[in-house]
């Protein structure tokens, strides 16, 4: 059979009947384990992979070569950003108190949202496509919730799904809701304030949500819970969100053992870490996805190992903002299963494994520890047995046909190697040439089905601008967005003449 033009297939859609995709490299998961096929290729029916080798001998109605290119499994991405990043913010512009990071109290009183539901329906559309142009696959969607007048809404998610479903990515679903929050006082000091049944009520609407949406849009649409992070959360709010999850049998993805303001706001109310809270509390266990644990102590990683719990492990957002994961290795060695997650923009899983490998050697003080293949995997098998699907993560007979193809000829990856050890040690995710989700293009070579992704950018940088220009008023003492967010260097403009 002659090969088929691959620029021909229809963006969006499934091929028609038995299609095979090659490529120079193919990752395969075979019953003895991963391996790397050269001069391989995969069979795809509908959503599945039927077979997976070096060359199919049965009929298939098109066969598409990917030439000089890497087959793997669609990254599951555990912790996917899914607005417009503030974090970026914050990389140069500290302490994060004084830059709106935390609501002063004359603000908390009339909070608002930042945002109208036009902008917030807009902005997960645009950050599910970056995440198919990243060669992500699966994602549970994360959002900040300090542009918010509290939690996330029942709406924005209905409209996510619909993006979701329009765009063609696996997502699971769920709106982020709490019943506290940190604030400043006059003094500039964070005082924790709650409000239990605001909180309780957000849970009891996201529960219907999660379950009305779950299985939708052919399964490409799960459910979750989503509380926000640890320290605005109360005992009531966690002990009902897995009590849903437990019923309803859904993840729970909760973000602890993150950051000073959360472990000292912990020992302060409960007296303990987060980690070792939500164990008395009985609530550790495999359902539990917690990003990112960079303030872990041994104590709290020895309660996650015992449990079963998956640290989402976001290296690139937590190397940013000078943390990381103390370690990789440490934490594998210990049986803690690591997942990966984006959680800031770009969303290159590339180039968090790469961050992620860099940081654990230095914490290791070793050249050997870790390899490409663990983190690789960690980005595709252990992100998907967190989410109890042996079905997605990799290339398999049954497996759902959720591919990510990488160019191994881009005039920037040169020399090549291994072809995963070329990708993390050589490449971004901007070498992604092809995305395929369910079996259908989701993406091909920068272009995501249903989306102008120029015009998309240029929206979503003047929505940010927008964003920017109203900080001063949840910003300790408001000062103007310049003193904020002042610039590398002093702008011309700002000299006097000489």
């Amino acid at each position: 059979m002659t090969m088929a033009d691959w620029s021909a297939l229809p963006l969006g859609k499934r091929p028609a009947g038995r299609w095979a995709l090659a490529a120079r490299f193919v990752i395969a998961d075979l019953p003895q384990g991963r391996r790397l096929i050269e001069n391989g290729e995969v069979v795809i029916e509908n959503d599945r992979i039927i077979w997976v080798g070096h060359r199919f001998e049965g009929d298939v109605a098109a066969r598409y070569d990917m030439g000089e290119a890497l087959i793997g499994p669609g990254f599951v991405d555990l912790d996917a950003l899914s607005d417009l990043d503030t974090t970026v913010l914050a990389m140069d512009n500290q302490p994060g108190w004084k830059k709106g990071r935390v609501w002063p109290a004359d603000y908390a009183a009339h909070a608002c949202e930042m945002y109208t539901a036009e902008e917030l329906a807009f902005q997960k559309r645009y950050a599910f496509a970056q995440l198919l142009l990243n060669g992500i696959t699966s994602a549970l969607p994360i959002a900040s919730l300090f542009y918010r007048s509290w939690g996330e809404t029942v709406a924005e998610f209905e409209a996510a799904a619909s993006a979701a479903d329009d765009l063609g990515l696996r997502v699971w679903l769920g709106p982020a809701y709490r019943t506290g929050g940190v604030i400043l006082d006059e003094q500039g000091a964070m005082q924790p304030v709650f409000d239990e049944e605001r909180g309780l009520a957000e849970l009891a609407e996201a529960a219907a949500f999660a379950g009305r949406v779950h299985g939708t849009a052919s399964g490409l649409i799960s459910g979750m819970f989503a509380p926000d992070r640890v320290e605005t959360c109360t005992e009531a709010l966690l002990r009902k969100t897995f009590a849903h999850a437990d019923e309803m049998d859904m993840p729970v993805r909760l973000h602890m053992a993150q950051g000073e303001m959360e472990l000292q706001t912990l020992r302060r109310l409960q007296g303990v870490t987060a980690p070792h809270w939500l164990d008395n509390l009985g609530l550790l266990s495999t359902r539990l996805i917690a990003p990112h644990a960079t303030v872990a102590t041994e104590d709290d990683l020895a309660r996650y190992a015992a449990n079963g719990v998956t640290v989402a492990h976001c290296p690139l957002v937590s190397a940013r903002h000078g943390s990381s994961l103390k370690s990789f290795s440490g934490l594998s060695a210990k049986g803690i299963r690591i997942g990966m997650g984006t959680d800031t923009a770009p969303p290159d899983m590339v180039l968090n494994m790469a961050v992620g490998l860099m940081a654990n050697r230095i914490a290791e003080g070793s050249n050997t520890a870790g390899s490409a293949a663990e983190f690789y995997d960690a980005a595709t098998l252990a992100g998907a047995d967190a989410l109890n699907r042996a079905d997605l993560g990799r290339i398999a007979p049954g497996a759902k046909a959720d591919i990510a193809v990488f160019d191994m000829a881009d005039r920037m990856v040169a020399p090549r190697i291994d072809p995963i050890q070329t990708l993390v040690y050589g490449a971004t995710s901007r070498v992604t040439r092809a995305t395929i989700v369910d079996g259908r293009l989701s993406m091909r070579d920068g272009q995501v089905a249903g989306m102008d992704l120029n015009h998309a950018r240029d929206q979503a940088q003047a929505q940010f601008n927008r964003l920017v220009a109203r900080y001063p008023e949840r910003t300790f003492g408001h000062p103007p967005v310049e003193e904020i967010f002042p610039p590398s260097y002093p702008s011309l403009q700002s000299e006097p003449s000489s």
